[in-house]
């Protein structure tokens, strides 16, 4: 597939299930949290935003800031630990028990067929810019090809971006927070996925493979049951 980061998160509130664990409910005899590193076990490194008990060693985790501050700032907490010549990651929710290492590749290969985008402007923000040794994009002024993308992910079958379901370039979504820390004086607590893409450059991906949609997520009781059925 390809060399790739993973970021998981896990932090969400579940008010929808009242407050549970959502990620650590198992689907067909396993957590959500751990089908969802599997799909990415060939990603190098692998972390985890959020509750971790019991995950593989080579796993990293943290905490996004506040705890329970939301995607976005878990997206920053996610991307802080990554290497430093990391280019791609997939951004998943930790409540995606279909997703499939198939699904994965699926994404990887639509990004890596799509040319490089324009470079944001330069930061100085030692928080969330990328690491002075390898800096963020290519020169101004490079050519560029016609299908450039900053990200993809999946959509659902009514045409529905799922935002937490896709891959993308990590210089991307650092140059997205930076713009949208800005914005708010600072903090990212609170702040929407949307608001974080807002801009990027971003190719809708519809599930064409075999089995059960990998974008299925479990917001209620009624979706866990549903995945349930579906993996036996």
């Amino acid at each position: 597939m390809g060399t790739y980061a993973a970021v998981v998160l896990a932090g969400g509130a579940a008010r929808r299930m009242g407050g549970v664990d959502k990620p650590a409910l198992p689907v067909g005899g396993r957590s959500m949290r751990d089908r969802v590193l599997a799909a990415v076990g060939d990603a190098a490194p692998r972390v985890l935003v959020g509750p971790a008990d019991d995950v593989p060693d080579d796993v990293r985790v943290t905490r996004e800031d506040p705890p329970g501050g939301g995607p976005v700032a878990a997206t920053a907490a996610g991307l802080a630990l990554l290497d430093p010549d990391t280019t791609l990651v997939a951004l998943l929710a930790a409540d995606l028990p279909l997703l499939t290492r198939a699904a994965i590749g699926d994404l990887l290969t639509h990004l890596t067929a799509a040319g490089r985008p324009a470079p944001a402007a330069p930061t100085d923000s030692p928080a969330l810019a990328a690491p002075a040794d390898n800096p963020a994009g290519p020169k101004a002024g490079a050519v560029l090809h016609p299908e450039a993308v900053d990200g993809v992910c999946f959509v659902d079958a009514d045409g529905r971006r799922q935002s937490l379901c896709g891959v993308w370039r990590v210089d991307a979504l650092r140059a997205g927070l930076l713009r949208l820390a800005a914005e708010r004086g600072g903090s990212l607590a609170g702040a929407s996925m949307r608001a974080l893409l807002a801009g990027l450059a971003i190719h809708d991906v519809p599930w064409a493979g075999a089995g059960p949609p990998p974008w299925f997520d479990c917001d209620t009781d009624e979706d866990v049951r549903r995945a349930e059925e579906w993996v036996r």
